[in-house]
């Protein structure tokens, strides 16, 4: 059993992106699938799609290379186990110019931090990614 499962995620994913593989397996959860739609969508990430392999249902996670280079030039864990951080629609950190984005999780669900201000949401700020 992991205590910090949205961590892991973004091991495998630094440690595949370190190495060059195309490809990596993850195990499944909700949260997981969440923060993946939105990396995909936002294109730092080619696709995702959900194996239902036993003994558990794993995500097999293509990564997106532009010129040899990944696409995830640096991705972060921002609230942990021990120490969570909230933030309110005034504190939300949003990059400008394309130079990243900010995932945290609302009550509405799980949100890149423009569409949460957008919904006037607040929440906790689970990762940063540029």
């Amino acid at each position: 059993m992991l205590s910090d499962p949205i961590a892991d995620l973004l091991t495998r994913i630094r440690n595949a992106k370190l190495v060059k593989h195309k490809t990596v397996s993850i195990p499944n959860s909700i949260l997981k699938e969440s923060i993946l739609k939105i990396l995909k969508n936002k294109g730092y990430i080619k696709d995702y799609k959900l194996e239902n392999k036993a003994p558990q249902k794993t995500l097999k996670v293509t990564l997106k290379y532009i010129h040899k280079k990944s696409a995830i030039n640096q991705i972060k864990r921002i609230s942990k186990p021990g120490v969570r951080i909230y933030a309110n629609i005034k504190e939300l950190p949003v990059y400008i110019r394309g130079r990243g984005m900010v995932i945290l999780s609302t009550s509405k669900g799980v949100m890149e931090a423009k569409q949460a201000i957008k919904n006037n949401l607040g929440g906790e700020v689970l990762l940063k990614v540029n």
